[in-house]
């Protein structure tokens, strides 16, 4: 998906640029904590859960409150305004999404 040092172009948005060497795992990633998924919607994390699917404010078409999958991240802000990161997927998280972008 996403690589460290990798520049991220979304629409009108400032480019998003990720830490050069490191990348961080899904259950390290907190609540309040900035997200970037794969379609482009921004988001903040609302829980500090572990797992496949978590709480986040998505700002998409709308702005909502609701469960996301995390194999759908592809970057995340520890904190507002600090480096952006890669992220690492689990074994069972690349497997989901790569059973979900099958074509039937």
């Amino acid at each position: 998906m996403t690589e460290p040092g990798q520049v991220i172009f979304i629409g009108d948005h400032p480019p998003v640029q990720l830490h050069p060497t490191e990348k961080i795992k899904t259950n390290d990633i907190k609540k309040g904590a900035r997200l970037l998924q794969s379609n482009g919607w921004f988001g903040t994390m609302m829980d500090n859960g572990r797992g496949t699917i978590r709480m986040a404010e998505v700002e998409g078409f709308c702005t909502e409150i609701g469960s996301i999958y995390m194999h759908d991240v592809i970057a995340a802000q520890k904190e507002k305004g600090g480096d952006w990161f890669a992220i690492e997927h689990t074994k069972d998280q690349n497997k989901l999404r790569d059973f979900a972008n099958l074509r039937w």
